[in-house]
């Protein structure tokens, strides 16, 4: 058994020689993804898109609990209509995929494969709105957009690739940026939550904000290895795609108005952060909320009598219990192959039941993520495997946030922003002047080290920006990303 699981392990490459090439095994052998012979378009792969799909559910039900309705809008967006907003169609156009022709037909428009949906719904805000009362309108979709890459990695960097966009409308300013600090709560609460990933929030620097938006607000989980990932975001547009797309509507007082915009939305590179954020050497660490399968029941010696039927009774229970399980019962392969294997796909708990456990009416709990074993009573069996999951949550929590902490710097010279740009991985506090030249000189002089956000809670470093010795005006979070 011992040589299966070692035999395993290896076919994963250690995340401290090649991290891009862990990911990339672990996408590969935990059966997330694979590659279609589309550039840069990727098949999930059922396991994967289970995932997906419990990460959908729980959002969606977060969503409507706020007051937002489902829709669908078309997948195309023709020129005319894009380009009505010009700083969004020229943030979006280097990434657009065109279609010209229909059938045997050369179009007479291009039509833009969806790269998002802002103007999509902006037409249709223009048809239904038309008096305060038709205000506000709190939308939601969720569907998939296409974005030419030049790279491709699963999850992170695809072509097309699935997400939600939220899409609203309200009566006054202040309405819209309650609405869109509102949905930037709700996707924190859900990756600590749900996903077990705490990070940092905050406002984007006006040259890192979405094209068009006035302002952009932004959840930064960070990586093992020290990297961010922009795990979504939410955006005031104010009145300006109403102007630019004449939506008005008769207020209160009886005078023409713009209607307020958001927009937010989280896609599927998610699932690249609990990879990268949760996983180690052995493959996926998935957290309870989202993971397909929450309990694996493995029957040792299960060619002995009753340990068949004793752990289909334990499935039943757990079943019944509204845990997420699966026994295995596949007698084709060794105990301790189902050990790795389920390992390696991430299974928070692993449950084991063999003729001496009956005897002793118990069995074995194992924790993904530390490997405790803990014997308990099958008297008291749902209890147990729900303190299990909760407690995988939250050493899940206690790890990624213990990472993050550690690899946070403060830098208060410009040498010492180089310095650790160069020698430490990781998140950099430092103060800013608000000079966009600032930021590109930083960028440019660590090869990639980038503003994440101004937090919404900012320490008091200095009181001259970290680049050009100026008056600061923020601390900012300075990090690279995916």
């Amino acid at each position: 058994m011992a040589k299966d699981n070692k035999k395993l392990v290896e076919q994963i490459t250690s995340m401290e020689e090649d991290f891009t090439q862990w990911y990339t095994d672990v996408v590969k052998k935990a059966e997330l993804m694979d590659y279609s012979s589309v550039k840069g378009c990727m098949i999930f792969r059922p396991y994967g898109y289970a995932i997906w799909e419990n990460i959908q559910r729980d959002l969606d039900a977060r969503f409507k609990a706020t007051g937002h309705e489902n829709v669908y809008m078309p997948m195309f967006i023709p020129e005319s209509l894009l380009t009505k907003e010009k700083d969004h169609v020229e943030g979006f156009a280097p990434e657009c995929a065109w279609v010209t022709v229909g059938g045997e037909n050369r179009l007479s428009e291009r039509l833009a494969v969806r790269p998002t949906s802002e103007t999509l719904f902006c037409e249709h805000f223009k048809n239904i709105i038309h008096s305060y009362r038709d205000l506000p309108k709190l939308y939601n979709q969720w569907c998939s957009v296409v974005r030419w890459e030049k790279t491709t990695r699963p999850f992170l960097r695809t072509s097309e690739f699935l997400w939600q966009e939220g899409h609203t409308m309200h009566e006054t300013a202040e309405d819209a940026q309650e609405e869109t600090l509102r949905m930037l709560k709700v996707y924190e609460d859900f990756y600590l939550e749900s996903l077990a990933i705490p990070a940092v929030t905050g406002q984007k620097t006006e040259k890192e904000k979405f094209a068009g938006a006035e302002a952009t607000y932004t959840i930064e989980p960070m990586m093992h290895n020290g990297v961010a990932l922009q795990g979504g975001t939410s955006h005031y547009f104010g009145d300006g795609f109403a102007k630019a797309f004449d939506i008005s509507f008769t207020g209160r007082d009886n005078q023409v108005k713009y209607p307020h915009q958001t927009s937010w939305g989280v896609s599927t590179r998610m699932i690249g952060a609990i990879i990268m954020t949760h996983g180690d050497d052995n493959g996926l660490i998935l957290p309870p909320a989202i993971a397909p399968i929450q309990v694996v029941i493995i029957p040792i010696a299960q060619h002995k009598e009753g340990v068949l039927d004793k752990a289909g009774e334990l499935y039943d229970r757990l079943k019944a219990a509204g845990v997420r399980v699966k026994l295995d019962d596949d007698d084709t392969q060794s105990t301790g192959w189902k050990f790795s294997q389920y390992e390696m796909k991430g299974v928070p708990v692993r449950l084991e039941i063999g003729p001496k456990d009956m005897e002793n009416n118990s069995c074995v709990l194992v924790s993904r993520v530390t490997r405790e074993k803990r014997f308990v009573s099958l008297d008291d069996l749902e209890a147990e495997v729900n303190a299990m999951l909760k407690q995988v949550w939250s050493e899940l929590c206690e790890r990624a946030r213990k990472n993050r902490e550690e690899k946070t710097y403060v830098a208060t010279t410009h040498e010492e922003f180089l310095d650790i740009a160069a020698n430490k991985p990781g998140f950099i506090k430092a103060m800013w002047c608000g000079d966009s030249a600032c930021e590109d000189q930083l960028k440019d002089q660590t090869g990639g080290v980038k503003s994440r956000c101004i937090p919404f809670v900012e320490d008091h470093l200095s009181d001259i920006c970290v680049c050009c010795g100026k008056k600061a005006k923020h601390m900012v979070v300075w990090g690279r990303q995916y």
